[in-house]
């Protein structure tokens, strides 16, 4: 299906891995113009070739850090200096803090919001101007299951309330951006096996690094024991994403769409704190 993005300009934050390199890949078959930020160089420069590699297209990246007010508006002045408009933004970037309520830090509770809530709600305040500019637009904010499930054991009181607010600023920004022709719309994805972020999760069950091995055996074993299926894979959100960010649903508005293959899907961090026992034989710290 053609999408209908064809030289649209697209800015993903979070872009290097996971569901924004997905969503990147996406975009650049559709024939859109993507830039893609994220915090390291290096990250974006391997992102980028991997686009290139697996769509022939070339995509555009910023180093940047969306918890940072001037690192936003650096990369809203790049985008506006080379383009000269926005037509999309996948507000992609963040991540989840798990365990118990009385072990959240301070600092670990302002991150979550930044990284998060806020994060998003900044980007988009530099994004609208460029997007009224050329007479409308599309915004996709990407949350998180947590915003609708707990994830306890061990606890989501940190990231659940930050993940929650994206979707209450969709549907808010949704409504109040509507008169000038910006669509805000906003995913809520289930469990998606992303190396980094599962691996993240693995060590803090076990207190160490582990070998890749032992984790292939783990994210298998509970797979199976968890629901009877796999976990979803990046590239199936992305698909989400670019449809909602397309001319194809220019009437979905300040809505959030669940993507999470169903209510058997269970969260993996609970999966792996429910079943420590059974996996720390497997998961050995090195």
């Amino acid at each position: 299906m053609d999408l209908g993005l064809k030289d649209k300009v697209v800015c993903i934050t979070g872009g290097s891995k996971g569901i924004g390199l997905a969503s990147a890949d996406v975009f650049a078959r559709e024939g859109a113009r993507v830039i893609i930020c994220a915090r390291r160089a290096e990250r974006l420069a391997a992102a980028a070739e991997s686009v290139r590699n697996s769509t022939g297209m070339a995509i555009d990246t910023v180093q940047a850090d969306v918890t940072r007010l001037d690192s936003i508006a650096a990369l809203f002045s790049t985008i506006d200096e080379q383009f000269g408009r926005l037509d999309i933004l996948v507000n992609n970037a963040g991540t989840g803090t798990y365990k118990a309520f009385m072990d959240v830090s301070d600092d670990e509770l302002m991150d979550g919001m930044a990284i998060n809530f806020f994060a998003q709600f900044r980007v988009a305040q530099k994004a609208v101007p460029l997007m009224r500019r050329c007479g409308g637009g599309a915004i996709v904010n990407v949350s998180g299951r947590t915003a609708t499930k707990t994830n306890y054991p061990p606890g989501s009181t940190c990231t659940g309330p930050a993940k929650a607010a994206e979707v209450r600023f969709s549907s808010d920004l949704g409504n109040e951006l509507a008169q000038f022709n910006i669509r805000v719309n906003c995913v809520i994805p289930g469990v998606v096996e992303t190396p980094d972020r599962f691996r993240k999760w693995e060590k803090e069950a076990v207190g160490g690094k582990v070998d890749p091995q032992s984790e292939e055996k783990v994210r298998r074993a509970l797979e199976e024991r968890s629901m009877g299926r796999r976990w979803g894979e990046p590239e199936e959100i992305a698909n989400v994403v670019a449809f909602l960010a397309s001319p194809r649903a220019s009437y979905v508005n300040a809505a959030s769409i669940i993507v999470d293959g169903g209510s058997l899907t269970k969260s993996y961090v609970t999966e792996l704190y429910s079943h420590k026992d059974a996996i720390e034989g497997v998961l050995t710290p090195r």
